[in-house]
């Protein structure tokens, strides 16, 4: 298990939206010829992470996977959970399994996934032993578990995957049951938003853990928590948006807009959140308010659509960036003196872990009403379609 991807050495790339689609537990006759017709049909590239004993008994379709540009990898020996073997039983498991893989690929392996991403100091000296890398997951579809729906797994993964991703599926056992079928609408969504897929091998433009993944895995850690309280969701249900939206009754008194509308406290709104692992690596200048120009048409769709925003009346957020806010159409007000000061505190950790922080200013509130967000950006969503 992991949280917030902690435990991950090295994770891909993510100035671009690129993705590394992986499959463990195949080949299978029945499934992963299916698998193989979805990423074809894509123009997409994977890895597998194979068993030794089905590589032997389906070297036709270790063929195909090498054929069409795949990576094949090695997954195990005997598919058992490293903490419950003998550490010599662990060790010569990554050893024979490489081994294996590799004679039937004719070529080398150069990577390992032991069952389950379990991990014991002799798992890892069988891998410098055999002369591969251990490759884990950033993102878990979950299709094995038995009570996941096709469906389910899709949003799911559009839900968590973003840029730089390493992404878990099954093209054999029990998760082939829900992979199989949704595959080939989950490919053409990613490709919808600008994703290329790439084998790990390709991904390894990955950078080593530094300041700004720190920061970001805490900011994931931090907007779990707040959202799981706040009941707030990713803007479309999408990780790679820059915004979250909840309902929240207004929270201010003695708000008046521009059009002389006065906003009651109490007042159904919608209140938005940045996406704040995402503005570590955007940070506070032209590429966020570039991303904010194509996500707030989203923002406008999930108001029309979500049953618990459609009494919004206002939507808001309160920031220490209004002036980006002003830009982008927002009236910015002043907070009340007893919310600025606690709010204070979130302003230094946004100076902590965005690109451009110093530039952060004290926090204000950034407000529309329903209507007049509507009118700036519900019209875009004629133009880009629905939302993906």
């Amino acid at each position: 298990m992991q949280f917030a991807n902690m435990g991950l050495l090295r994770e891909g790339w993510r100035g671009r939206r690129e993705l590394a689609l992986t499959f463990d537990d195949g080949p299978d006759p029945v499934t992963t010829p299916a698998v193989l017709d979805a990423l074809r049909e894509a123009g997409a590239r994977a890895t597998f992470f194979v068993l030794a004993e089905q590589a032997e008994a389906h070297p036709e379709l270790i063929a195909r996977m090498l054929e069409g540009g795949h990576e094949v990898a090695a997954h195990a020996e005997k598919h058992v959970h490293a903490w419950i073997r003998t550490p010599w039983g662990s060790f010569l498991d990554v050893v024979r399994a490489v081994r294996r893989v590799g004679a039937v690929t004719g070529g080398r392996v150069n990577f390992h996934r032991p069952p389950h991403g379990a991990y014991t100091l002799a798992t890892v000296l069988g891998q410098r032993v055999a002369g591969v890398r251990g490759v884990h997951w950033s993102v878990n579809g979950k299709d094995w578990r038995a009570n996941q729906t096709p469906q389910q797994v899709r949003e799911r993964l559009l839900l968590r995957a973003g840029p730089g991703s390493i992404v878990v599926l099954h093209d054999a056992g029990r998760g082939a049951v829900n992979t199989v079928p949704m595959l080939p609408e989950l490919l053409r969504e990613w490709q919808g938003r600008g994703y290329t897929f790439k084998t790990v091998a390709e991904l390894q433009g990955a950078t080593p853990v530094d300041g700004a993944a720190l920061r970001r895995r805490a900011f994931i850690a931090l907007d779990y928590v707040f959202d799981r309280v706040g009941r707030i969701q990713p803007t479309a249900g999408r990780a790679d948006n820059l915004f979250r939206t909840g309902y929240a009754a207004f929270p201010f008194a003695g708000i008046t807009l521009a059009d002389g509308t006065s906003v009651p406290r109490g007042a159904p709104c919608a209140e938005f959140h940045v996406n704040n692992p995402l503005m570590v690596d955007l940070g506070i200048n032209r590429p966020a308010i570039r991303q904010a120009q194509r996500d707030y048409p989203l923002v406008a769709a999930d108001l029309l659509r979500r049953p618990d925003l459609r009494g919004a009346e206002y939507i808001f957020c309160i920031s220490a960036v209004s002036p980006v806010m002003a830009v982008m159409g927002f009236e910015t007000y002043d907070l009340p003196p007893a919310a600025a000061r606690r709010l204070r505190l979130w302003a230094q950790v946004m100076r902590w872990g965005f690109a451009g922080a110093p530039k952060v200013a004290a926090p204000r509130l950034s407000i529309l009403s329903r209507a007049a967000f509507l009118a700036q950006y519900g019209n875009a969503l004629n133009d880009a379609g629905p939302p993906r």
